[in-house]
């Protein structure tokens, strides 16, 4: 457990935000234009609701679907957010937001629970990211845009190999907002 936190920690309380891990989203933002004529979103693996609420805020027409089988801690209220509690590698789930999108930009900071066995943990976060990738094909517009966490373990090459034959444009991009002793990165798909 960490004892102290971090300036990111500090900076999203002051401004906020739900969780420090809303800068990594406003970093990429910032280098790729993401949120950038997004009309609609999906985030998932969504719990607490940094990213969907840094999404609400810079672009407030936007339209954001929210997937975590954590509650989100953003006021049921929050106008024009949709969210919904359930598991994303479930087929039933995938069909309902296939029946919301399309989406310009799918976003995952999802991550599967760890071990501290870093090959299994990776492992883990491949075939989640994979699921991630699979899901975007299906619901983005012919411009999406696609961000996803994956553990770094050797895999993160074949996923961003795999992105290639779907999106114009796939790269990795560990943003500065991330922990030093986190081995989390991020997957880019660019239509």
């Amino acid at each position: 457990m960490r004892e102290k936190p971090d300036h990111y920690a500090i900076a999203a309380k002051q401004q906020g935000y739900l969780a420090r891990s809303v800068f990594k989203l406003e970093e990429l933002d910032h280098r790729f234009h993401l949120t950038t004529d997004a009309r609609a979103v999906l985030d998932l693996g969504a719990a607490p609701g940094s990213w969907a609420q840094y999404v609400l805020r810079t672009r407030p027409s936007a339209r954001v679907v929210a997937v975590d089988v954590a509650p989100l801690r953003l006021p049921e209220d929050t106008p024009n957010l949709t969210v919904l509690m359930d598991d994303i590698f479930k087929p039933e789930l995938h069909e309902q937001l296939v029946g919301y999108g399309p989406y310009d930009l799918v976003l995952s900071d999802a991550a599967p629970p760890t071990t501290g066995n870093r090959g299994l943990d990776s492992a883990r976060s491949a075939a989640l990211a994979e699921m991630v990738i699979e899901l975007a094909r299906r619901t983005l517009t012919a411009n999406g845009r696609l961000v996803v966490k994956v553990f770094q373990g050797g895999e993160e090459r074949h996923l961003l190999q795999h992105m290639r034959k779907d999106f114009r444009r796939a790269r990795a991009c560990k943003p500065r907002a991330c922990r030093k002793d986190s081995f989390e990165t991020y997957l880019l798909g660019f239509r």
